[in-house]
């Protein structure tokens, strides 16, 4: 068990709690006019991320004085209520269907999705698995084989719904809590072969996957169809100029951009607030990756460690993959921008990371 209790990481909780603020005014500003068409309610989706926010605080803070330890206790637990959650939302009638997806559990606006608490759930458990089978990891067979099996089989079942961006950032995030366990390279080498040959299979299983390639490399081939997204992204970012057009002066936002409070927020934010803007929230997103890996590097055990790597590692994954989508440096995936995108599951479960986060802190040796 961890020793020597101290008071958190409290720049980890101001820079989480100023991207939350930031992500709060942007829901509602790229929200107000589509929500107003839909709902006749301008704070239709603030009102939903607000509630989601509060409840995602309450669960930082709580989770926060929990000691890491029992994570480890229960990970097994956890993760099997996931993979069950799983195989629970791929039955026809049962799972809910959004955006080609069936991955949704709930009635009405207020769902769960469970490939978001399965990130969570595997974290906890690799950091278990790989802290107990360190001497192991250097071996292929013993070691780094039925880790990365265990993720694939996670990986397929949320690819069964489909959802290729949560299953990519769940296996980005496992390979750099394995390497960072003592993985050998030259593994990571001949599964990155492997891995390739399964991308380019999966992406040529699925027309429109196909069509986001193709689109990311020239979207202007068809600007009414699968480049649509893009063009107006950069069309949106593009205006924005250094200082922006002004908070709330968004033009995409008007029906242009596809529900720009989701993915494309960062769109939205850089269209008012502009180069400025965007850079600062880079910087947030800088100052919590840095105060992540300096909580990993004074963590007590291996255990905590990898927890926080993994934790740190999985929101830094999903931040560069919205951003990249956003300014055309990616094709486009289903991710949200932590802390800022509108979306109860990810907004909670992401809160919840960085309370399990806080409590690594608390025992940190700086």
């Amino acid at each position: 068990m961890p020793k020597n209790k101290t008071a958190p990481d409290m720049i980890l909780i101001i820079t989480t709690l100023a991207l939350l603020t930031v992500g709060m005014i942007m829901v509602y500003s790229a929200s107000a006019a589509w929500a107003t068409y839909r709902f006749d309610d301008s704070f239709f989706f603030a009102k939903r991320q607000l509630f989601f926010a509060g409840l995602g605080v309450l669960a930082m803070f709580f989770v926060m004085n929990i000691d890491y330890w029992t994570w480890r206790t229960w990970a097994k637990v956890l993760l099997l209520i996931c993979f069950l959650l799983l195989i629970i939302v791929l039955i026809p009638g049962v799972g809910l269907v959004r955006g080609g997806a069936r991955s949704w559990l709930g009635v009405g606006a207020f769902s769960i999705q469970p490939s978001e608490f399965m990130k969570l759930a595997m974290i906890a458990f690799l950091a278990k698995y790989l802290s107990e089978n360190q001497k192991k990891i250097t071996s292929f067979k013993k070691g780094l084989l039925p880790s990365l099996s265990l993720v694939l089989l996670a990986f397929g079942m949320i690819m069964l719904q489909p959802d290729l961006g949560t299953g990519a950032v769940m296996v980005g995030t496992c390979v750099i809590m394995i390497y960072v366990a003592g993985a050998k390279v030259s593994h990571f080498v001949g599964l990155g072969v492997v891995g390739l040959a399964g991308l380019v299979a999966l992406i040529a299983s699925a027309p429109y996957r196909i069509k986001r390639i193709t689109s990311f490399l020239d979207p202007w081939s068809d600007p009414l169809g699968s480049g649509f997204q893009i063009i107006q992204s950069l069309y949106s970012i593009g205006p924005g100029g250094l200082m922006g057009l002004g908070l709330g002066e968004s033009r995409q936002k008007y029906f242009y951009l596809p529900e720009p409070q989701t993915d494309f927020i960062f769109a939205i934010l850089s269209e008012e607030l502009g180069f400025i803007g965007g850079v600062f929230v880079i910087f947030l997103f800088g100052v919590l990756l840095w105060r992540g890996i300096r909580v990993a590097l004074g963590a007590q055990d291996l255990y905590g460690s990898l927890l926080a790597v993994g934790i740190i590692g999985m929101i830094a994954i999903q931040v560069m993959i919205n951003i990249g989508v956003v300014t055309g440096l990616m094709p486009v995936t289903g991710i949200t921008l932590p802390f800022l995108s509108y979306g109860g599951s990810s907004l909670t479960l992401m809160l919840v990371a960085v309370g399990v986060l806080l409590n690594v802190s608390r025992y940190a040796r700086y």
